[in-house]
């Protein structure tokens, strides 16, 4: 059989459509109800959803009497304070396309990224810093008065026009701007039964940064349309204070980035969390041992997601229908996926292959801004692409084995660095761990493990040889304080194959 994975499609969004009436519209049946709390250990900022609607649409009239017209771009520079919610929605309803920008970005690293948007304008928060760019300058302190604005109209229109952006890492290793119809936010009801097992009676805790493509649909976009409650950790909150935030505000699912559990179970060896029902995790692989250790301390499971800024998540697990043992989940309910060969057609269930997106699947993205010829390479035929290597079983589960250029070639075995990762990192004392590949001479590479714990070479190459085949084994070791990662908290390999591959006398 095919690794080709299809059921029936959901139905099209209506031909006159706002992605932000459409996640308000649940609200507005239920305006006292709390939409959103901004929770801190001293305290919280409650919104009702009535608020939460007058904000946004007042937002609209705000941006608008600015000058903007719809179609502009409009970069936000902001936190994790009520103000990004509101103008991201505020600007969709009003027909502009918001792009979020993450609040850590330096001056440099802002201008260059604005200098390709090229946006009409920057809605600037208190410290944030700002590109050096003629773009006009919104202070995010107007938006405080955006509940006092008249509502602006909600832009209905096609469901396949542009909504949003948001940058990502391109093929290439540079960030680019991802563009997303209206629509997007339709086709995210296949995560609701298919990842989330989340009703409007659920409280959901996302521990991320609003300009995330995680955070922004799974903490925000999905509990409003569901008409359930949002509860954002405020910036400054720390790992380690999440549980009692969890506990404090009546969690019932906690979504979070496995490096995130992990600094969690650093300082937490139980927790009492009566009220979570289950958690969340995307963003990277959750290695076994941390989903283990998740549930002894908490009598909860995680349930983890596959999916990538272009689609979202579209593979997982869920309640209803938990993943086998060492793979993903399945690709959710209304999904079209296949897993394709070098030739780019789908190879035979069980073999490793490069995952792809139909084009019909409505969470698809539109293509990257100002980069055709990138958009065009992520194509085969009538598939996306997406980089990562997977193989799928023949009950439809997908393994993933690692973004396409991580996968490591050991001796003509093409080897995951998840697979290595996931044995070493159960040696005592290895803390925690990476796996690369990097060439020790013109025509030989091998496999070398950063780790960050004490333990010591001979013990990790004990336990890498008890537990791994030959040709999967580590033949370098490198002890670095800390793996490097992103703002959103992934591995950045590439970083540490420069580092180890530095160190290899030439």
């Amino acid at each position: 059989m095919d690794s080709v994975y299809r059921t029936d499609p959901i139905p099209d969004p209506p031909s006159a459509f706002n992605m932000a009436a459409h996640v308000l519209a649940a609200g507005a049946a239920t305006p006292d109800k709390l939409a959103m709390q901004i929770v801190k250990p001293s305290g919280a900022q409650r919104w009702s959803y009535g608020r939460l609607i007058a904000a946004v649409r007042g937002a609209g009239t705000l941006l608008l009497d600015a000058g903007l017209t719809p179609g502009d771009r409009v970069m936000l520079r902001l936190g994790n304070g009520p103000e990004f919610p509101i103008a991201f929605l505020g600007a969709i309803a009003a027909g502009l396309v918001p792009v979020p920008t993450s609040a850590q970005l330096t001056g440099a690293e802002i201008t260059k990224l604005a200098a390709d948007l090229d946006p009409a304008a920057v809605v600037a928060g208190d410290g944030i810093a700002l590109p050096d760019h003629p773009a006009r300058v919104i202070p995010a302190e107007i938006l405080r008065k955006a509940e006092e604005a008249a509502p602006c109209d909600y832009a209905m229109g096609d469901p396949n026009r542009l909504a949003y952006m948001i940058f990502t890492s391109g093929t290439g290793g540079s960030a680019r701007a991802v563009m997303h119809a209206h629509r997007a936010i339709w086709a995210r009801q296949m995560m609701y039964r298919g990842w989330y097992g989340m009703g409007p009676d659920d409280r959901l805790m996302h521990a991320g940064a609003f300009n995330w493509t995680y955070t922004l649909g799974t903490g925000l976009m999905d509990p409003w349309t569901l008409g359930a409650t949002a509860l954002i950790p405020a910036d400054g909150v720390e790992p380690r204070s999440l549980p009692l935030l969890l506990k404090r505000f009546d969690a019932t699912i906690f979504a979070a980035a496995p490096g995130v559990y992990r600094q969690i179970l650093k300082h937490h060896e139980t927790l009492s969390l009566p009220k979570l029902r289950h958690g969340l995790s995307a963003g990277e692989a959750l290695p076994d041992p941390t989903r283990a250790a998740w549930n002894a301390a908490t009598g909860t499971k995680v349930y983890e997601a596959l999916g990538m800024s272009e689609c979202s998540t579209f593979i997982s697990g869920s309640p209803d229908h938990p993943a086998p043992p060492g793979t993903c989940g399945y690709p959710q309910a209304g999904r079209h996926v296949a897993v394709l060969g070098e030739d780019g057609l789908p190879v035979p269930r069980g073999e490793p292959g490069q995952l792809a997106i139909h084009e019909s699947d409505p969470g698809l993205y539109l293509g990257y801004w100002n980069a055709p010829e990138e958009t065009a390479a992520r194509r085969i035929g009538p598939w996306f692409v997406t980089g990562d290597t997977v193989s799928m079983g023949e009950d439809g589960a997908i393994t993933y084995l690692g973004r396409g250029y991580d996968m490591m070639n050991a001796g003509g075995f093409r080897v995951s660095p998840i697979e290595v990762e996931e044995v070493m990192h159960d040696c005592p004392g290895a803390g925690d761990v990476a796996a690369v590949e990097i060439a020790v001479k013109a025509d030989a590479s091998v496999i070398a493990l950063a780790y960050t714990g004490e333990a010591e070479e001979d013990s990790l190459r004990a336990h890498a040889e008890a537990r791994l085949a030959r040709y999967k084994q580590p033949r370098l070791y490198a002890h670095i304080a800390a793996l490097p990662r992103n703002r959103n908290g992934k591995v950045l390999r590439s970083e540490i194959r420069t580092m180890l591959q530095q160190e290899v006398p030439s």
